[in-house]
């Protein structure tokens, strides 16, 4: 099964983490080491942080027609998505173990674990799905 571990942020740790100073050598040695683990595993499908800078970003709002494009993150953010990892685990619990590992955590801070859904899981006699199914075959994703 594929889960994905979704890193977020309160506000707070957000703006301490924006405004702290740190060694860059040392965070990409530390989570370099934990990507090797991922990787040595066998778990790591994708792994991608987001700019830190969430004002960088734009908002769809889809409440009106046509959808409404504002700059930077949602007005009343409680907790921002900074970055994602996809692993290929045998349950949620093997998943939780490995959020539960992760380099740089502190107050603030939190992981969201959700199953990913695969093809097979939708109509396999669906015009869509089938296309969907040959593009993914012909990129190696299945």
């Amino acid at each position: 099964m594929k889960y994905m571990l979704i890193w977020r942020m309160s506000d707070e740790a957000q703006e301490a983490f924006a405004g702290a100073e740190f060694d860059m050598d040392e965070m990409l040695e530390t989570m370099g080491r934990f990507n090797d683990e991922l990787i040595e595993a066998g778990v790591l499908l994708a792994a991608e942080g987001l700019d830190p800078d969430p004002a960088a970003g734009v908002v769809v709002d889809y409440s009106s027609q046509p959808p409404l494009v504002t700059d930077g993150p949602y007005g009343e953010t409680k907790e921002l998505f900074g970055g994602f990892y996809v692993l290929q685990v045998a349950s949620i619990e093997e998943a939780v173990a490995w959020a539960k590992r992760m380099p740089g955590a502190a107050p603030g801070m939190k992981t969201e674990i959700r199953r990913v859904t695969t093809i097979d899981e939708f109509p396999q006699d669906n015009v869509w799905i089938q296309k969907e199914r040959a593009w993914r075959e012909s990129v190696g994703q299945l």
